[in-house]
């Protein structure tokens, strides 16, 4: 037999053993690894690698080596998940390298990290001076965590004591011109409803390449032909003018009338709307 076909076997199976193993060891595995998972990543890859373009190795001995790092592997995974002193041996312990902004310099070098490279870390998340973080530790994969200063994190809706309503995840309802009819069904609408809005914006179906409903029931789209420009949804700020508009008519018709009880009706009802408005501007103001 050839020897491309023995190359071309051994590639589909070890293909297939390696896609088991990951799955086995789970989501984990493709992850940000750890050290122990990044040595058994490099040794199994290796073992398939000998195996497949190995001819005159042995392909039982390649398959038996595959399992045995595989089953380590998910072993290791599973001592840590029930062991917190295991799992700090073989997936390492996070290490602080700033603290009320100061770097500790100790940590840094334990870790083999320069300045520059911390710098770098920071950058990424936006930060530029190292005074303005309160708390930033070195995870055992390698990312950072940091934590701004109180007077240096951005304002909150709950800083300002604002209530927010709850998001959901926005379902896509169109997807390269075609309807999802279950994204639409679990945004609780129905093609009815999508052709009038899609008529309302003023685009056919076919030229839509992504259109998404977010948690307020309102269409977003994206279109093949990036030239036209889609009106942005407008149907929370119009409703918002709608009842600013009726409460300002209620103030003028409370100090036009001459009925003390009509006065007195029209002011009731312009301080009830009023209370409504401030409650729902968080939702309608886009």
């Amino acid at each position: 037999m050839p020897d491309w076909i023995f190359i071309i076997s051994r590639s589909l199976l070890f293909l297939g053993l390696l896609f088991i193993t990951t799955k086995v060891l789970g989501k984990k595995q493709i992850s940000e690894l750890s050290f122990f998972e990044y040595v058994a990543g490099i040794t199994i890859g290796s073992i398939a690698g000998e195996v497949v373009t190995g001819l005159e190795g042995s392909l039982a001995h390649g398959i038996l080596a595959l399992v045995v790092f595989g089953f380590v592997t998910f072993l290791v995974n599973y001592i840590a998940i029930k062991s917190k002193k295991f799992s700090d041996f073989a997936e390492g312990k996070s290490t602080v390298v700033i603290k009320d902004g100061k770097i500790l310099e100790e940590n840094l070098k334990k870790e083999k990290y320069t300045i520059d490279e911390l710098s770098a870390l920071l950058r990424q998340k936006n930060i530029f001076k190292f005074a303005d973080v309160e708390f930033a530790v070195l995870e055992p994969r390698g990312t950072l965590s940091a934590l701004l200063k109180k007077e240096n994190q951005p304002l909150t809706p709950k800083d300002l004591q604002m209530k927010m309503p709850n998001e959901k995840e926005p379902q896509t309802v169109i997807m390269d011109g075609n309807i999802i009819d279950e994204s639409l069904r679990c945004a609780g609408k129905g093609r009815g409803w999508l052709y009038t809005e899609l008529e309302k914006l003023g685009v056919t179906l076919d030229n839509v390449f992504l259109g998404q409903v977010d948690s307020y029931g309102e269409i977003t789209v994206d279109l093949y032909d990036d030239k036209i420009q889609v009106p942005a949804p407008a149907q929370r700020p119009l409703l918002l003018a709608t009842l600013k508009k009726v409460q300002a008519d209620l103030e003028i018709f409370s100090l036009e009338t001459e009925c003390e009880k009509s006065k007195a009706m029209y002011k009731k009802n312009s301080i009830k709307l009023q209370e409504t408005i401030d409650k729902l501007s968080p939702y309608l103001n886009g």
